[in-house]
């Protein structure tokens, strides 16, 4: 009886790890209703694009190597191009005031499948991976998924 039931605790524990990690693994929503679940699409947009708003705050330049001015510079030499060239469709770019040494930017997708698959490609590109090191820039990043209310006017 009690080897049973210790073997039950453990299937149980078993169980509860694995649902956990796979809840870790799961991408955020993001997109049309359609393709969110009950609960995420509420509100949200038959028609809405996945959004992605980016912050990046760049560590500061050492001896006038990175900073946010060669982040800058990155974005404006290359990265843009090369992100529209895999998919992406680029909303716009924002310096915030309260912290200059942050990008603020808004992409838009398709899905979720679809901003995962531009940044595979992207990520693989020999020209980004040279502008990369050419820029080398140590950010902090924080990355928010949105998907359009029903009411909103950019979809």
């Amino acid at each position: 009886m009690k080897k049973s039931v210790c073997l039950s605790l453990l299937a149980i524990f078993s169980l509860q790890l694995a649902v956990q990690a796979q809840a870790q693994e799961a991408p955020d929503p993001c997109g049309p209703a359609s393709v969110l679940k009950d609960g995420y699409a509420n509100n949200v947009a038959e028609d809405s694009r996945c959004f992605e708003l980016r912050f990046y705050t760049a560590e500061p330049a050492v001896n006038g190597k990175g900073g946010v001015d060669d982040l800058h510079q990155r974005f404006r030499e290359r990265q843009q191009a090369l992100l529209t060239q895999h998919g992406a469709e680029l909303i716009g770019y924002w310096q915030r005031l309260d912290n200059p040494n942050t990008i603020v930017w808004l992409l838009a997708f398709r899905d979720r499948a679809h901003r995962d698959e531009v940044f595979r490609t992207f990520r693989a590109d020999p020209e980004w991976v040279a502008l990369r090191e050419k820029y080398n820039v140590p950010v902090n990043r924080e990355l928010f998924f949105m998907s359009a209310t029903d009411y909103s006017a950019i979809k």
